[in-house]
């Protein structure tokens, strides 16, 4: 698909909630993370085809920033009038996406190794399909 690029994400306004988490974007609208997150440590390996967005907040846990793994769909546009980031990575290819938080593609499988000390706030992985949604947090 052409007119897909890498974008950079912006601070959004975060809500943790004791059902899920929410995330206002730049441009008003709203989107909710369903489910307490699973704590996880080491590598996270996403199921293959499924959209995976990375979370980290900052230490007072209501600012954060947000970055679709692998999306291919979203314009550029849209994400930059919303303020979430993108990374679009070749197969075997690793990035870092926020200090300490590290994607990778694993044939067509996203993996996530993530260090919240070193990221300096919390670190959430949200992975989702048409009929499933996953909520994790790196410990």
């Amino acid at each position: 698909m052409s007119g897909r690029s890498d974008v950079a994400p912006d601070t959004l306004d975060v809500e943790l909630a004791e059902d899920g988490i929410a995330v206002e974007y730049a441009d008003g609208r709203r989107t909710f993370y369903h489910g307490v997150p699973e704590k996880v440590e080491g590598t996270l390996r996403a199921q293959p085809g499924r959209s995976v967005h990375v979370l980290v907040t900052e230490p007072d846990r209501t600012e954060g920033a947000l970055t679709y793994v692998n999306d291919r769909m979203t314009s550029d546009e849209i994400l930059e009038e919303t303020g979430v980031g993108r990374v679009l990575l070749d197969a075997d290819e690793e990035a870092t996406v926020f200090p300490g938080v590290t994607v990778r593609r694993d044939g067509y499988a996203i993996e996530v190794d993530a260090d919240p000390e070193a990221a300096g706030g919390r670190v959430f992985v949200f992975e989702e399909d048409e009929l499933s949604e996953y909520s994790y947090e790196f410990a």
